[in-house]
């Protein structure tokens, strides 16, 4: 549920990458290497789809970590060792979600229990926000690039702020518009596909030849650059 207007704006922090732009793109789903619980890999499509469920729920920050902290009604959790499990009243609503996506406390319990997660940091958050949309049978949707209205209904039920395909929000509480969550996960999803392009291959200038030439000796100095003084030379 996004309360909160200015939020999304007024938080930031600065980070050197923030997990907004994170995708692990050679992991599968499956278990941890240690043989523990559960673990989704993170794809830009799945980015780009959680990054758009901050953006509906007001603790997008910029994209900054700083997010993964917002109580209901916007203020900050002092940290991130625990779901906070504190109703907050604000306005005409009260309610104890918390962090990035706003996880009420026994939806956080279930989620994390199923995947054996501890504490309340930014992994485990994202990773029990992918157990949701799962959940809520929209996985496979989200793995194909697109928001489609269907998208964006089937996860309605689990976040207030995603329309119904009637454009509502399920629980007749505040909703952000179809077409400017489609428009944010867009850009985001265009971002994070530019930033997983391996880097162009440097042109590398065709070797000298005859080597023992004058010519190719002379490029071979102006590479080597000029010769430092305290040397002598």
């Amino acid at each position: 549920m996004n309360l909160n207007p200015n939020l999304n704006s007024s938080l930031n922090s600065a980070p050197e990458l923030p997990r907004s732009l994170l995708a692990l793109l050679d992991q599968k789903d499956g278990h941890d290497a240690e043989g523990g619980g559960f673990r989704f890999a993170i794809t830009p499509e799945r980015r780009a789809l959680l990054n758009t469920i901050r953006y509906a729920e007001g603790t997008w920050a910029r994209g900054q970590d700083l997010g993964y902290r917002v109580m209901f009604g916007g203020g900050l959790m002092p940290g991130l060792d625990r779901h906070p499990d504190r109703v907050i009243y604000s306005g005409r609503y009260a309610s104890a979600a918390a962090g990035a996506y706003q996880f009420m406390p026994f939806t956080w319990s279930m989620a994390s229990q199923k995947l054996g997660l501890a504490g309340f940091g930014p992994h485990v958050q994202d990773q029990a926000a992918i157990f949701l949309i799962q959940r809520r049978g929209a996985l496979q949707l989200a793995d194909r690039g697109e928001f489609t209205p269907e998208l964006a209904a089937k996860l309605a039920p689990e976040w207030a702020s995603f329309p119904t395909l009637a454009g509502y929000s399920y629980y007749g509480q505040p909703v952000k518009r179809f077409t400017a969550l489609k428009a944010f996960y867009e850009r985001s999803l265009a971002q994070l596909k530019g930033l997983a392009q391996p880097s162009a291959p440097i042109a590398l200038a065709p070797p000298c030849v005859p080597e023992t030439s004058l010519r190719c000796r002379l490029q071979s100095l102006d590479r080597i650059g000029p010769k430092p003084k305290s040397l002598g030379l």
